[in-house]
C-alpha cells in the first residue's frame, strides 16, 4: 500500500506527516530561508512576527546571491591558474603594461586584469626562401637560403614588434641582397657560398638586434645557388671549361714536379762526370809527363837500350789490339800471315780440354804455336826460292 493512500496513516518516507512529526531532512526552501535570515541578521536586519513572511523571501534571495558569488569567485580563482612548461616563458601584462616574465612552473594571474603571452624559447625554428638576386658583376643568380633561429628574449619577441617572424624574413632578404650584391657571380656559385652564409648571418643578427625583436639567429645556410634556367647550358659550358683549365694546370704542375727534379739530377750527374773526367785527364797527363821525365833521364844514360825498349813496348801495344799479323820475311818476296785469333782460340780450347792448365802454360803454348807458324812460313819461303 502506498504511503499516501487513504488509511495509510500518513506515513511519509521523509518523516513528515500531518501530525507534526518533523524528524526528516528539511526542504531546500527552508535551507534558503535559513541562510537568508542569517545573512539578514548579519547585516543588522531584524523583524518580528509581522514581517516574518517578507523576511523569509529576502533570506532566500540573499542565499542564492551568496552561493552565486561563491561559485563565481571560485571559478575566477581557478581560471587564473596555469602551468608554464620548461621550454616556455610567460610574459605578463597588467592593465596593458608590462609586469613580469614568469619562469617555468605554476603561476596565477587574475583574469581580465593580466594578459599573458606564452613564448617557447628553446624551439629552433627554420625559415627558407628562394630568390633571384643581382651580383656585383651584374649577373643574376637564383639563391636558396635557410635560416635557423630561436627566441632569445621573450619580452622583446612578444611586445616590441607586431610580427617578429615577418620582420625576420624581411631582414633576411635585405641582408642576403646586400651580401650577394657585394660579391661576384663566381664566388656566389662556387667556393664563396660558405663565407656568404656567414656574412648574411652576421648582418641579419645586427638588423634583428636593432629592431629588438628578441630573435637569435642560430645558423644561415646557402643551400643552393644557380644561374637562371635560361642560361644554365651556357653556364655549364663555362664551368666545364674552368674545370678543364684547372685539370690542365694540375697536370702541368705534376709534370713540372716530376721533370724538374729529374733534370736537376741529370745536370748534377753531368757536372760530376765532367769533374771526374777532368780529374782523370789531369791525373793521366801529370802521370805521362812524369813518366816522360823519368824516361828522358834513362835515355840520357843509355840511348840504344831505351830506344829498343820503346820500340818493343810500342809493338806490344799495337800487336795486343789486332788478331791478324802480316810479317815481312827477310830475303823473301811474300808476306807471312799469322792468324793470332785462331791460335789464341786453339790454345783456349786445348786449355779447356785439359784441366789444370794455368795461364802461364796457355801463353807458352800460344808462343810455341806462333813460333812453329813462323818457322813453317820461313821454310816454305826458302823452298820456293830454291825451286827457282
Amino acid at each position: 500500500m502506498a504511503w499516501n493512500e487513504p488509511g495509510g496513516n500518513d506515513k511519509d518516507p521523509w518523516g513528515n506527516n500531518r501530525k507534526g512529526n518533523n524528524d526528516g531532512p528539511p526542504d531546500f526552501d527552508e535551507i534558503l530561508k535559513d541562510v537568508g535570515n542569517k545573512v539578514t541578521r548579519l547585516f543588522g536586519g531584524g523583524g518580528g512576527s509581522r514581517g516574518s513572511s517578507s523576511g523569509d523571501n529576502k533570506g532566500s534571495i540573499m542565499g542564492l546571491v551568496i552561493i552565486a558569488l561563491v561559485v563565481i569567485a571560485g571559478f575566477y580563482i581557478f581560471k587564473g591558474f596555469a602551468i608554464v612548461n620548461e621550454q616556455e616563458r610567460a610574459v605578463v601584462l597588467r592593465f596593458g603594461s608590462y609586469s613580469d616574465t614568469k619562469p617555468p612552473g605554476l603561476r596565477w594571474n587574475p583574469p581580465f586584469v593580466d594578459t599573458v603571452f606564452t613564448v617557447n624559447v628553446t624551439q629552433v625554428r627554420e625559415w627558407t626562401t628562394n630568390e633571384q638576386m643581382l651580383t656585383k658583376d651584374l649577373n643574376i643568380v637564383d639563391i636558396k637560403l635557410s635560416a635557423q633561429y630561436a627566441i632569445a628574449d621573450a619580452r622583446n619577441f612578444a611586445l616590441n614588434v607586431k610580427d617578429p617572424e615577418v620582420s625576420l624574413r624581411q631582414a633576411a632578404n635585405s641582408a642576403l641582397r646586400h651580401v650577394v650584391g657585394s660579391n661576384a657571380m663566381h664566388d656566389v656559385l662556387t667556393e664563396g657560398r660558405a663565407q656568404i652564409g656567414i656574412d648574411v648571418q652576421r648582418r641579419l643578427q645586427e638588423y634583428l638586434d636593432n629592431y629588438t625583436t628578441g630573435i637569435r639567429v642560430e645558423k644561415v645556410n646557402i643551400e643552393d645557388s644557380n644561374p637562371p634556367r635560361e642560361v644554365q647550358d651556357a653556364f655549364d659550358d663555362v664551368i666545364k671549361a674552368r674545370e678543364d683549365e684547372e685539370r690542365y694546370k694540375n697536370e702541368a704542375q705534376a709534370y713540372a714536379n716530376e721533370i724538374i727534379p729529374k733534370s736537376r739530377g741529370y745536370a748534377q750527374q753531368m757536372i760530376e762526370q765532367a769533374s771526374a773526367y777532368k780529374a782523370e785527364v789531369v791525373a793521366k797527363a801529370e802521370g805521362e809527363a812524369r813518366r816522360f821525365e823519368l824516361l828522358l833521364s834513362e835515355y840520357e844514360l843509355s840511348p840504344e837500350v831505351t830506344r829498343q825498349r820503346l820500340y818493343l813496348d810500342a809493338m806490344q801495344e799495337v800487336m795486343s789490339r789486332t788478331t791478324k799479323v802480316m810479317v815481312d820475311v827477310e830475303g823473301g818476296n811474300n808476306m807471312m800471315y799469322l792468324p793470332l785469333d785462331k791460335l789464341v782460340e786453339t790454345g783456349r780450347s786445348v786449355a779447356a780440354s785439359q784441366r789444370g792448365v794455368s795461364q802461364t802454360d796457355l801463353e807458352q803454348f800460344i808462343r810455341q804455336q806462333v813460333s812453329e807458324q813462323i818457322r813453317r812460313e820461313v821454310g816454305n819461303s826458302s823452298r820456293a826460292r830454291g825451286g827457282r
